[in-house]
């Protein structure tokens, strides 16, 4: 028995993840204020040039379909092009893109305006993926043993982000324009490129260009995904942002037309859903380091609280209430916390079962856990705004955020019974002999 006293962790940050924190929380605020600034006029705006509710909610899903290819592949191949490269390329191409979106009211309306914003969109979210992705796998490498409150404190910025977006674009459209809010945000965006030049350097050479981390990993996204758990958990995050990317493409639409608000107050209503996601965040990160067997329980009761916000979002027609401002607020408020409690432990999870099933500690398999940990998020935001805009233009906003609800049940009963399976696994395992019982005539011949 070793009697030696082990060493005490570090309490304080040194000074390569104080500048490591500086350049994530960076990317994800200047990031999500670019993504949610067009969700309080770009639908009623697309709507005025004569764009139907679904062609809009596909123009927010293919920003998430690229998204998700862009993931994948620069996920796989992480190492080889370069952490540092893969941030500050895509911070560049992303604001590039985000002020030519703000000249799209400058052309004719119809086609041209349909197939200018597919393009511009698709080339904006190839910059996100390749920004986010290598985030994600920069992030858990630096902070390999406190990675959910690493991601619990980049979720404040994101939450920033997504608070400030909302009402910053409609105060930025009805005081000066369509163009303005765009071009405003890129350039914000852009100012991220030189601040990431400058603080990068520092540790991407001592951390992604070393001998042991350059090395290609042998394992797949194909691998990855034949555990199910990792694949419970991927149900899950799809859920998840299905049901953000269909807030973004529907609720504005709704509020102007139920609700009576303008493209401003639009703005403020949206912050009843990231400002609770942003406040919490660090608390359940805490917590999910801390005690990482609630994890599962996280992610089932933060399920549950989804669902049925999501069915008195509306509320579904089925419950006879009147839609209402007050009630809308509510629900959006319990989104917000929900989606944050059911998000925020499901990074750290996959990572854990990657290592528990084989995969080697290091850059590549984080590369591949961040790129479909991103893909995946990205097929909910394409499947959210397109499937839920079609419902929509369809039926009605009510009955399409009942669809979000049941999705978020769905998830919540697929996690319970993997629990109670693996409970039940375990309850036998200690009940089982250590060694199998033996046929004796076969011993006694033998």
């Amino acid at each position: 028995v070793d009697s030696s006293t082990p060493e005490a962790p570090a309490t304080k940050m040194s000074r390569q993840q104080i500048l490591t924190l500086v350049a994530m929380a960076s990317i994800n605020f200047s990031s999500m204020i670019c993504y949610s600034i067009l969700g309080p006029f770009f639908p009623n705006e697309a709507k005025k040039k004569g764009v139907s509710q679904a062609m809009i909610g596909l123009i927010f899903g293919i920003y998430a379909l690229c998204t998700l290819v862009g993931s994948l592949i620069l996920g796989k191949y992480i190492v080889q092009i370069g952490a540092k490269f893969m941030i500050v390329a895509g911070l560049f191409v992303s604001s590039g893109s985000t002020v030519l979106f703000g000249f799209l009211d400058q052309v004719s309306d119809g086609t041209i305006f349909i197939m200018l914003c597919f393009i511009t969109r698709c080339v904006n979210a190839i910059g996100f993926s390749a920004a986010v992705t290598s985030s994600f796998a920069v992030s858990a490498k630096v902070f390999p043993d406190n990675i959910a409150t690493v991601l619990g404190f980049m979720e404040i910025f994101t939450g920033l982000g997504l608070i400030l977006g909302p009402p910053l674009g409609g105060w930025l459209y009805q005081s000066f324009g369509y163009e303005i809010p765009f071009v405003f945000t890129g350039f914000l965006l852009f100012a991220t490129v030189p601040l990431n030049l400058w603080i990068l350097p520092s540790f991407d050479v001592c951390l992604f260009h070393s001998n042991i981390d350059a090395v290609p990993s042998q394992n797949s996204f194909l691998r990855l995904c034949t555990r199910i758990k990792i694949l419970l958990i991927c149900f899950v995050v799809f859920t998840l942002s299905s049901g953000i990317g269909f807030l973004d493409a529907t609720l504005s639409i709704f509020a102007i037309e139920k609700l009576n608000l303008s493209a401003g107050s639009v703005g403020l209503l949206m912050i009843g859903l990231s400002l609770p996601y942003g406040a919490a965040s660090p608390v359940f990160g805490v917590i999910s380091d801390k005690y990482p067997s609630v994890r599962k329980w996280m992610m089932v009761v933060g399920g549950m609280a989804t669902a049925v916000s999501f069915c008195f979002l509306g509320p579904l027609p089925v419950f006879h209430i009147r839609s209402q401002l007050w009630l809308t607020v509510l629900m959006l408020i319990v989104v917000g916390f929900s989606l944050c409690m059911t998000c925020i432990p499901t990074f750290a999870e996959m990572i854990a079962c990657a290592h528990e099933n084989g995969f080697e500690e290091g850059l590549s398999t984080l590369g591949l856990v961040s790129g479909l940990f991103s893909a995946v998020w990205s097929a909910g935001m394409f499947f959210g705004p397109t499937i839920g805009g079609y419902i929509t233009q369809a039926l009605n906003f009510e009955w399409s955020a009942g669809v979000q609800g049941a999705l978020a049940f769905l998830a919540v009963r697929k996690i319970s019974f993997q629990i109670k399976a693996t409970n039940l696994s375990s309850s036998r395992g200690e009940k089982s002999p250590l060694l199998p019982k033996t046929d004796h005539l076969t011993v006694d011949v033998s």
